[in-house]
Parts: C-alpha cells; structure tokens; sequence
C-alpha cells in the first residue's frame, strides 16, 4: 500500500513511547541511527531510531516541499484517524479470535482480521487498542502477545485491585492523616461529604483494612499499601485503635485485644447453635446418676453466679478428714465434635473483667441450668479424698457421678466472719460453722505439706476496679479486694487437692489428660508463703510460666509431682475435657480421648488460651493506668522497691497491685529492694501501657526497720 516503509526517513510518520503512552511525529531528518522529529505541537525532539514502534508510515508525499503548518496539519490528521480507528476496535473479539490460533503476532496480524489491506494509520489504531487492553494482551516488540483465559482473568483481578489500591491511597492518604490529628486532638473530624471525607467505597475498604490491623498488627498482608497509608502518621503499635476511635468507628476505651483473640464478648455468640444448645441442654437434664445425699456448700465470691464446685467434709477418728468436692458436670453430655463445641473450644475460657463477664459457655447454663444452685438438683462429678492428719492423701480418691443437692452458696465474707468469730447471729454462714473450721484446718494442713515439698505462695492483694459513665465520662475507682484469706484459701486448696489427686488416678490407669506444668528447679529456699513486694517480685522472676502438656510434669510452684484442671468445667475448656475424660472411665471402662486426640486439640487450645490470656492480663491494667491518670501528677502513692539497677528502679503499690518502673536518677543512692518510698506519677497512656514516675523520695521511717537495705 503506498505510504508503507521498513525503515525511518525523512517525511515518515512514526511513533514512539513516552510517558508510558504512544507519542507521534513526522522524521524531518535521518543521520547514523538519530532522528529529529517534529511534533504535533509544532516542537522538534531527537529520538534515536531503536525507539521507534514497530509500525511506521506513511511517507508522506512531497514532505520536502512542505511547510512546517502542512506538516503539522498531516500529523493531526493522521494522530486523529488512530485515535478513531482505536476507539472503534472490539478487543475481546480481537483476543477471542486470536485464542488458539497465535501466541503472539504483530498489529498488522490483528488488524488484518478486521481490515482488508489496513494502511499505517490503520495499524497503527490497532496497536493502539492493543496497548490499551493490558488484561488481554501484553507487548513484546515487535508482536503483542495473547494471554490465556485463565492469565486474562488473573490479570483483570490484579488490574482491579490496582485500580482500588490507587483510589483507596488517594483519599486515604489525606483521611488516616486527618484521623490522626483527630486523635490527637489537633482538629476536629470532618463530615460525611465535607472535604476530606472519603468516598463510600474508598470508605469501607479503609475501615475493614483498619480492623483487620488492629486485629492482626503482625500482618504481613498488604503490607505495602499499609505503609503509604501511614505516610505522615508515626509508626506506633496501636495505630489503628486510634483511627478507629478518632473515626468513631469504636467507643472510647475499646478492647481491641478481644479482636485480637478472635474472642466474641458478651452473651450473643452463640445465637446460631441455639439448637445445639437446646439439644445439650436437655441431654444434661436426662443424665441419670444416683443421689449423693450430703449438705455440700459452695463458697465465692459477691458477684459469682456460675457455681462450678461445693464441698463437704468431715473429721475423723484418726484425726485426717475425709473431703467430697461436687463439680459441675457440662461434660457427663457435652456435644464434643459439633459446632456449639467448636465455638466453646474457640473461646477457651471465660473471661472476667471490671466492664463485665464473658462466659465461655452460654450466659445461661453456667449460671442457671447447670450452676451448682443450692435447693436445685444438679448432676455432678463427685471427688472424694482422705487426707492425713498432715495434709498428704490417705489413699486413692474416689470419682463418681452423681446427683447432688445443694445445702447452701455462701460467700467468702460470711464464711471468713464466721472463722473470725465475728459473724452476725443472722449470717448464713453460722450454720455451717462447724464445717467451715474442718475446712480451716484441713487448708492449714495441706498448705504445710505442700511447703514441704517446696511449694511457693505468692500473695499479693487484687484491688477490686469500679467503673461509673460511659465513653470519654468513664470514671475509675479502686476498692480492697474482699478480705477473707482464710475462706479463700480453704477453696483454693480444696481445688488443688482434687486436680492433684486425679490426675494421681488417671495415671495409675494409663488416662490421658491435659496437665498444668511448671516443670523448673526453684531453691529449696525459696518454699513458704511470701507477701512482701520485693520477695514476691524476685521469685517472680525466677518462675517460668505454666502451660497445658499431655505429660504429667511436676508444677514446681504448686509443689506436686502431677496437677491435671479439672474443678472448673463450666469456666475452663481444659477442665471441661480433663471431667469428660474421668467420667467417661468412671461410667465406661474407657477414655473419651486418646493421647493423640488430646495432643491434637492442645494446639488449638493452647493458641486460643494465648489470646485470652492476653485480654485477662492487659485489660484491668489499662483501667489501673487510667485511674492514675484521672488523678493527675500532683498524688503521691505510697510503693515499695522491688529492684533496682544503674538504669532502671521497679516499684510496687500494693494498694494497687501494679509494678511501675522509673529512671534511676529520679531515686536517691539509698534507693535498694524492699524501701519504702513515695512517688509522683507524670504522663500516663492506657492504650500503650506507660506510666512515667516524675518524682520519688523515700518513705518516712524508710530503712530503719531491722534487715532493710
């Protein structure tokens, strides 16, 4: 066709890239691979001949006789016929047609399918529409090559994706960074279609990508888009909490660390298994065990409503005593396997907080239908333990289920004044006085012979945290904790008596179970009970965590060869596996589990006990900072030192229970473990858990009691 050439000369239209986009030109000279180009706008550029598109022409007729405005004028017209013929090219049917004929071929190929003897120009508008459809076709001079159905649709999904990464980082950019001075209380939040407010779509993507964050903050994923997001922002751990709430997209005060467990607060979770729920309830009703008649009495706290364990016991002639503890019984008919098991195992564990309770099973059976309600009949697994005059088991226990009728839930207030001597003549507690003083002593003697195998007793005093408002009018009181040691001592090792001797049974039957571990070597001297400060802060540091293992390791602070959970099946997965597992060989001969299905279900217990062991930990902390903040840097708080280096001094305020950490210099050189001391505290963050000590003295009368410093 006239006007096609191979190779550039002078009056030849060609194209090249710039910008990432075809640019055209007529050459007004050739000379050793350089050409100079004039332009559509009249302007000249050089440009070596490689550069060129692998469509060229047409040789303009008469060029060298042509004024610049002709020249010009023919550029146009030519750029303008492309531009036309590129708009009217189908590529999909351009792509279709090419599958399974070619892998790749030059933009005459494809214009030849629609064109009969297509001219420059022609091809060229083709090259064009090619160029353009990116998902379908990619350039590689000189041909286009086709891509597959399934590289197509790849490529579609990543244009997309692109298209909403640019559009998100344009009006997220500017939004994160408004939210953030939001946060920090440097402007106010714009509104839903005034400047700066993203649109819905850019919206909803960014919120998602904000929770997912705050959710995950090691998250690997779309890393990169994070990052530029966070452009101007500084890169701190709880970033998203902060846009969120400066977002209003969660209250004031939130607890991301449930997103983090992937825990569900509150009593709505389980709405979905309503008829699993149902169905276990009444399979709990139908259990059929034999009646245990004895007053067994159950002793909590103010506020405890799901009543798990009760207990009896009795002296006898020899001077041990014999010990009934009744449990709760979920596991004689739960549903291992279901949906309504796999969302308890999900959540593990209940969860109790100032704000309020989440329970790891429906609100309503912990508390009601399988609750150990006194005057209510109630299935329940039964331990039945000797004990010598000096704390050790006489004996194997014995483990039954049973049907048990509460005499009494009685309160550790009540219970302690009725040990004190001091209880009112109408306290309910005075019945049981005589049990009650059993117990004392039974506690007493198990305490003693579990120091003798080098147990150790940290006591610390938990303050109890009281919330009044709402939102950013939250206030934050602290109150003692309930003074009833005795009472509370006497539960806690009649708890560990039971888990101790069964897991004592369940070895000598080859059962598996999940155990409590705490398998270190602590100094002889370390056994006793400690209360001071700086005594409980250094055993603390030579303690390893517990964990839950399917071997029976020694739990070197609890003093015992083997301890296997088991007295809180209505709070705790682990004890709700370990009572099915004792049941199960107590009524049938065998095991729920084996060893390798109990080693199996510990990899997921053991993450999601993790995150809750997270919110429990973390979240009264965050109330305790807040309270030292509401009370401002003019208090001082009496503490105590704990530890001390060249750096860094721990204090504890026992008031508070909670460890503070200062500079060294802050501290006077008389500064050592176990001195009384005062401070001030400065600049307080909940949400990262910082408190700076601003000033410190030493208490009146600091160092001059026997033995300090």
């Amino acid at each position: 066709m006239a006007g096609l050439v191979q190779y550039p000369q002078a009056g030849c239209i060609v194209e090249y890239f710039e910008a990432n986009a075809p640019q055209i030109g007529v050459v007004t000279e050739e000379s050793g691979g350089k050409l100079r180009l004039l332009l559509p706008n009249r302007r000249e550029t050089k440009l070596a001949s490689a550069r060129v598109l692998p469509w060229m022409g047409p040789l303009l007729p008469g060029f060298a006789g042509m004024s610049r405005d002709e020249a010009v004028k023919a550029l146009q017209a030519a750029q303008a016929r492309r531009d036309e013929v590129a708009r009217a090219v189908s590529v999909e049917d351009l792509w279709e047609m090419a599958q399974g004929e070619v892998s790749a071929a030059p933009a005459r190929w494809f214009a030849e399918l629609f064109e009969s003897d297509p001219g420059p120009d022609e091809v060229a508008g083709y090259a064009h529409a090619l160029l353009g459809a990116k998902t379908r076709f990619r350039f590689a001079p000189p041909n286009f090559e086709v891509y597959t159905a399934e590289q197509q649709a790849q490529r579609e999904e990543e244009r997309r994706r692109q298209k909403e990464r640019e559009a998100l980082l344009a009006e997220g950019v500017p939004f994160v960074r408004t939210l953030w001075n939001v946060s920090q209380r440097k402007c106010a939040l714009p509104g839903p279609g005034e400047a700066g407010w993203p649109g819905a779509e850019v919206a909803a993507k960014l919120e998602r990508l904000l929770f997912q964050r705050m959710a995950d903050p090691e998250s690997t994923e779309d890393d990169a888009l994070w990052k530029m997001l966070l452009k101007g922002v500084p890169e701190v751990p709880h970033v998203p909490v902060q846009l969120l709430e400066a977002w209003g997209k969660v209250p004031c005060h939130y607890n991301f660390w449930f997103d983090r467990a992937g825990y569900v607060p509150g009593d709505g979770w389980w709405a979905k298994l309503k008829d699993e729920v149902d169905a276990f309830v009444a399979a709990s009703g139908a259990l059929d065990y034999p009646c245990l008649d004895l007053p067994f009495v159950s002793i909590d706290g103010e506020t405890t409503r799901d009543v798990d364990d009760a207990f009896w016991i009795a002296e006898r002639p020899d001077g041990g005593m014999t010990l009934s503890l009744a449990l709760a019984c979920p596991g004689g008919a739960w549903p291992f396997g279901g949906r309504f098991d796999r969302a308890v195992l999900h959540r593990g564990t209940s969860i109790y907080l100032p704000e309020g309770d989440s329970h790891m099973m429906p609100e309503f059976i912990g508390t009601d239908v399988l609750s150990l309600v006194a005057g209510q009949k109630r299935p329940a697994l039964v331990v039945t333990q000797n004990i010598a005059p000096d704390g050790a088991p006489d004996g194997e226990c014995r483990i039954e289920g049973r049907t048990v009728v509460l005499a009494a839930n009685l309160r550790y207030e009540a219970c302690q004044q009725v040990l004190d001597g001091t209880a009112p003549p109408d306290s309910p507690a005075l019945p049981y006085e005589g049990m009650l003083q059993v117990a004392k002593r039974f506690a007493e003697a198990r305490l003693a012979y579990r120091i003798a195998l080098g147990a150790v007793v940290l006591e610390r005093s938990e303050p109890k945290i009281v919330l009044s408002g709402e939102g950013e009018d939250t206030v934050v009181d602290m109150k003692p904790g309930e003074n009833a040691r005795d009472a509370q001592n006497l539960v806690a090792e009649m708890m560990i008596l039971a888990s101790a001797a069964c897991a004592n049974w369940a070895q000598a039957r080859g059962v598996p179970m999940l155990y409590r571990t705490q398998d270190v070597a602590l100094p002889k001297e370390y056994a006793g009970v400690w209360s001071r400060p700086e005594e409980v802060s250094k055993i603390m540091r030579s303690l390893v965590p517990s964990m839950l293992d399917t071997e029976p390791r020694p739990h070197a602070a609890l003093g015992l060869p083997r301890y296997a959970p088991m007295t809180s099946p209505l709070r705790r997965y682990a004890d709700l596996v370990n009572e099915a597992q004792l049941l199960s060989q107590t009524l049938d001969g065998a095991p729920r589990f084996s060893q390798a299905e109990l080693q199996e279900l510990l990899l997921s217990l053991r993450i999601t006990l993790d995150g809750a062991s997270q919110i429990q930990r973390f979240r009264p902390r965050y109330w305790k900072c807040l309270y030292f903040r509401q009370h401002g840097d003019r208090v001082w708080w009496p503490g105590v030192v704990t530890e001390e280096n060249d750096l860094f001094v721990n204090v504890n305020l026992p008031a508070q229970d909670i460890f503070v950490r200062g500079k060294r210099r802050v501290f006077d050189e008389r500064t050592c473990p176990g001195m009384p001391v005062e401070i001030r505290i400065g600049k307080v963050n909940p949400l990262y858990n910082e408190m700076q000590i601003l000033e410190a003295c030493a208490a009146e009368g600091a160092g001059e009691e026997e033995g300090q410093c």
